[in-house]
């Protein structure tokens, strides 16, 4: 009797698989996965911009007709406030919730995670040209846009 050659088949067919599998493993982690992940390259003072940008949520915002997020629409500027953080002082929670889904490109997604409970403050990068209409989830009469431009200097 001779001896068998399937299992001969069977080793290349598995060295082969492997073989595969790892160069697939290889070029996904090495290429696919870190360009899909990357963030746009930005410049160093849009990232550290000189100042920032306070927009309170004031005492009595939640009552229908009062002044609620302050300034109410303000322009901020790329280098110069666009780090831009908003302060809950009323004494009842809200949030920072995009009109329509908005992303930055270097920040992600806009809009506050949950509830901003009294004395909390939520803070967004901008780092691109752009209007956010926004308002309070629970209390949607409480609204406000931000726009973000380029400094003209």
């Amino acid at each position: 009797m001779g001896t068998p050659t399937s299992s001969h088949a069977y080793g290349i067919g598995m060295l082969a698989l492997i073989i595969g599998m790892s160069a697939t493993l290889v070029f996904y982690t090495s290429f696919y996965l870190p360009e899909s992940l990357a963030k746009p390259s930005v410049s160093e003072h849009i990232l550290n911009p000189e100042d920032e940008f306070i927009i309170e949520i004031v005492p009595g915002a939640v009552i229908e007709g009062n002044e609620n997020y302050v300034p109410n629409k303000p322009t901020v500027l790329l280098g110069f406030t666009n780090k831009v953080i908003w302060q809950n002082n009323d004494d009842t929670a809200h949030t920072v919730t995009p009109d329509h889904r908005q992303a930055d490109g270097y920040s992600g997604d806009f809009g506050s995670t949950g509830v901003l409970k009294p004395g909390d403050t939520y803070e967004f990068l901008f780092t691109e040209e752009q209007v956010i209409p926004y308002h309070c989830q629970p209390h949607p009469w409480m609204t406000g846009t931000i726009t973000v431009e380029k400094s003209r200097f």
